[in-house]
């Protein structure tokens, strides 16, 4: 599994407010591109998103779950990317001084993308959650400075 950690300027809340706003969804997932419907009651257990991903005009339509929503503490997602297959998205968010810390957990649980060695699997998914967290960073903080 891979792990990525960032320390970010906001409170918990802000973090989780963002994640609570499914289309915002492809600003802060790398790969997602659009959303095309969030369930009224996301994020509620069991509510999904239906999002594409990939660039114009090979885009693939699929969606995520929400397994645990326990905010602003922990998500649990499973994140479908078919033809690639599903992962499992835990994120952790804990309050630190006058900021938090963020960290996603994520691997590949269905499909081929499981067939990937766990050690290479891990680099490509790092990577992309660098990038993610980030992202999700600018948003949260920008929350914040409201």
């Amino acid at each position: 599994m891979a792990t990525n950690t960032r320390v970010l300027r906001c409170s918990p809340e802000d973090v989780f407010g963002v994640l609570a706003d499914g289309w915002l969804y492809p600003s802060w997932v790398v790969g997602a591109s659009r959303i095309r419907d969030v369930d009224e009651s996301w994020p509620a257990p069991q509510s999904s998103i239906q999002h594409s991903f990939g660039v114009w005009p090979v885009l693939l339509d699929d969606s995520t779950y929400v397994l645990e929503w326990d905010p602003p503490r922990r998500a649990k997602l499973r994140a479908r990317g078919w033809p690639i297959g599903e992962a499992f998205v835990l994120i952790e968010v804990k309050r630190r001084g006058d900021g938090c810390v963020v960290r996603i957990v994520e691997d590949a649980v269905v499909g081929p993308g499981k067939l990937i060695p766990p050690f290479l699997r891990d680099i490509g998914i790092h990577y992309r959650n660098t990038e993610t967290l980030r992202r999700l960073g600018y948003l949260a903080e920008g929350r914040a400075g409201r």
